[in-house]
């Protein structure tokens, strides 16, 4: 079975795919800092707050037993989604590095906010890497082993397909310094059949692209993780129309920049971290897709039939 993990990590994204190969598949990394608060009960107020309650990536992985990432995918050069990388590759093996041929620069007049500058400089030098981890720039349509393909040519593998950047995209990202618009957005296929789109922080002129050229691919998914954590600068005005999803995972921002409205005047379900803290999905349920969350109050304001499974550390919500 493929597993999904959607990690609460702040303003940021960071999500561990667990392939059925054991090939394990991070994309993003945020909050990968020392911390002290792991799943502690919050105050509510109409507010599930659990935003203020983040995991660290690193001792979550390490946790389950995790030694090595098969794949590491920095979706685009923001620092919410590079935000622990350096302490990430120290820590586990990681053997492959998706990466774009972004110009991005930053130097030491940039303003760093919570972020710390090592894990830029580390981000630099680690894609010029030829081997350890092998660094490679895919683009929209590629196939190849182990991702999409079998060692013997077939479809499948792990079941990640491109629908974005194209090299246009990337190129007008670095002429623009807009770099959303050359994120990867990937659609990931699972053995029975399910879809779960991963569409970084996406905006419009690349949801106009995957429309016009995988419409088919990406009509009624299972599953989006949205545009931009969620904000009201991801996709187009049309993808949610075409998508379909039966659910959305949002992440962590403030809630006058979330776009709840295009979910809500849909009727699309819809969830965050903030409600939820993290997300775990078992893509082959027994009749379905089965998605867990690890805030206990949540789970039984969601489905007062929820229970507790050790195997996912998490408490049942939803089969989808």
């Amino acid at each position: 079975m493929g597993i999904v993990h959607f990690l609460n990590v702040n303003e940021g994204d960071c999500i561990w795919i667990e392939h059925p190969s054991e090939h394990n598949t991070i994309i993003d990394i945020s909050n990968g800092q020392e911390i002290t608060n792991i799943f502690e009960s919050a105050s509510l107020s109409g507010n599930y707050n659990q935003k203020n309650y983040p995991v660290n990536p690193i001792k979550y992985l390490k946790n389950r037993n995790v030694n090595t990432i098969f794949r590491f995918i920095l979706t685009h050069p923001d620092m919410d989604h590079m935000d622990g990388i350096k302490e990430l590759f120290n820590t586990f093996e990681v053997l492959n590095f998706w990466d774009t041929k972004n110009t991005k620069v930053m130097d030491d007049n940039s303003s760093w906010g919570r972020y710390d500058k090592a894990d830029w400089d580390f981000y630099q030098e680690v894609r010029k890497s030829s081997s350890s981890p092998k660094v490679l720039h895919l683009y929209a349509g590629q196939k190849g082993k182990y991702y999409n393909q079998t060692e013997d040519g077939k479809s499948g593998a792990d079941g990640l397909y491109l629908l974005a950047p194209t090299m246009d995209l990337v190129e007008e990202a670095n002429k623009s310094k807009d770099y959303n618009d050359c994120s990867y957005v990937i659609l990931y296929k699972t053995g029975n059949n399910k879809k779960i789109v991963f569409a970084g922080d996406s905006a419009k002129k690349t949801w106009d692209y995957i429309l016009e050229n995988y419409e088919e691919d990406i009509k009624d998914v299972d599953i989006l993780i949205a545009p931009h954590h969620g904000r009201k600068t991801g996709g187009n005005d049309e993808y949610l129309d075409v998508l379909n999803p039966k659910l959305t995972l949002f992440g962590n921002a403030k809630s006058e920049y979330l776009d709840y409205s295009s979910w809500n005047n849909r009727g699309l379900d819809h969830i965050t971290n903030n409600q939820a803290n993290c997300i775990i999905i078992n893509t082959n349920g027994k009749n379905g897709m089965d998605v867990y969350v690890t805030y206990e109050v949540f789970a039984k304001k969601r489905n007062p039939d929820t229970f507790y499974d050790e195997a996912y550390a998490g408490w049942y919500i939803i089969t989808i």
